[in-house]
């Protein structure tokens, strides 16, 4: 394994690639070091280290700490995210996004532009929620319309450069751009939890050295159930009967159609965490509403209720979003136009009913299993005392890219006669964030 990973350095390509790509994630953790002018920064810090900010909180946590330190990057690439997410969900509605997805590049780079121009309105919007919401912390020295103007120009402004280097990453480097900053952004946390454990267990003693190892271990199994249910897939036989286009005679194949058990990704959580918090962060916005309040403390993180209903919204979500992202019909139509076929299904509208069903019962498992990692952090917390955030949408996210980008590397070592990193097989990534 370690001279595969050294090949990678041979290639001239892949080396600047890499390099290159090396080079914008440092440029990126730099400006998260870069505080929003007029903003009590240590005040902040102690409002999020109480566990406060709600859907806040969970935001700051995809962008890497940079909202709780109210950086230059407050927002992060989470407003281009979601202007893609809602284009992506027009599209079956709205029939002059669907023709641009069908039309090819020239429709791709025509939605691409869109979805910046939504990225900015939603970064102004989101900035100046923030800047209310800081006012309204009492951690900014001069409020009024001036801080509220400046906050809105200098984060939107730190959404399209971080939008940027996602997308020089993705066009020169290696890997899909916004992906690795999210991922660069949760793994930064990572030497301070790994301090934060070992002061438990060796300092305060908080945490019983072999409850220690079992938790290691555990985090090692789900680590390896993770990379198989994001690599995991139905394969169903397709087969292409010989025929005549043009002059030309082209023979039959046989391939396969690959459903795969997780097709939502991470979506299902993000919604569902979006969903489940906003209660409790309507009620710091009213915290003199005693109705509010009781609302907010039913949903508690941790209870029983807001553990169920967050397991029902992402199973919701996750069948919802499948049936957007994947349209067994269209796939049925492509395969009849080019003579193909489902051995004992007839083509056409059985073959999407096929589809469906077969679709259908594998995504139930996938649903289940981000069920499972989504509450797991929750009782690794609160059940088992662990000082660090472990599962959920971040783990999703960080074995996803790190499958994705050692794809792409090993598909460059195979294209110049290369191993790959498996004797066997290949590696696949994940359908997408």
């Amino acid at each position: 394994m370690i001279r595969k990973f050294s090949e990678m350095f041979e290639i001239t390509e892949l080396r600047q690639r890499i390099g290159f790509t090396v080079l914008l994630l440092i440029v990126y953790r730099i400006g998260s070091h870069i505080t929003t002018p007029g903003v009590d920064v240590s005040a902040l810090a102690e409002f999020f280290s109480r566990g406060g900010g709600g859907v806040l909180g969970l935001y700051d946590y995809f962008v890497g700490g940079n909202l709780s330190n109210a950086t230059i990057f407050a927002l992060g690439i989470m407003p281009n995210i979601s202007a893609s997410i809602i284009l992506q969900l027009l599209q079956p509605v709205i029939p002059y996004l669907e023709r641009l997805s069908k039309e090819g590049e020239e429709g791709r780079r025509r939605i691409n532009q869109y979805t910046r121009y939504l990225t900015v309105g939603l970064a102004l919007f989101q900035a100046f929620g923030i800047s209310i919401f800081l006012e309204q912390l009492g951690v900014v020295s001069n409020a009024g319309f001036g801080f509220r103007a400046l906050t809105m120009i200098t984060m939107t402004a730190g959404t399209i450069f971080v939008m940027w280097l996602g997308e020089q990453i993705t066009e020169r480097g290696i890997g899909n751009g916004i992906s690795l900053i999210i991922f660069i952004g949760i793994i930064a946390r990572f030497p301070t939890d790994i301090v934060n454990t070992v002061r438990a267990v060796f300092v305060a003693e908080t945490l019983n050295i072999f409850v220690g190892t079992f938790l290691l271990a555990t985090m090692i199994a789900v680590t390896a159930l993770t990379i198989l249910m994001t690599q995991g897939q139905r394969r169903i036989p397709v087969q292409y009967a010989r025929r005549i286009v043009g002059r030309k005679m082209l023979s039959g194949r046989n391939t396969h159609l690959p459903l795969r058990i997780n097709t939502a990704g991470v979506i299902p959580i993000v919604f569902a965490q979006s969903i489940i918090v906003l209660p409790s962060s309507m009620a710091e916005f009213m915290r003199g509403n005693p109705i509010a309040q009781d609302v907010a403390f039913v949903l508690r993180p941790g209870g029983w209720v807001y553990t169920t209903l967050y397991a029902v919204t992402i199973l919701f979500f996750t069948y919802f979003y499948t049936a957007i992202v994947f349209n067994p019909m269209d796939i049925a139509e492509n395969m009849r136009k080019n003579g193909g076929f489902i051995p004992g299904i007839r083509a056409g509208k059985s073959t999407a009913d096929f589809i469906d069903r077969v679709l259908s019962r594998i995504t139930l498992p996938g649903a289940l299993f981000l069920m499972f990692i989504a509450v797991l952090p929750d009782l690794l917390i609160r059940k088992a005392g662990v000082p660090f955030y472990f599962g959920g949408t971040g783990l999703l996210i960080v074995v996803g890219v790190a499958l994705d980008t050692l794809q792409q590397i090993e598909s460059h070592l195979l294209m110049r006669h290369y191993d790959g990193f498996l004797k066997k097989g290949r590696l696949r990534g994940r359908s997408g964030l």
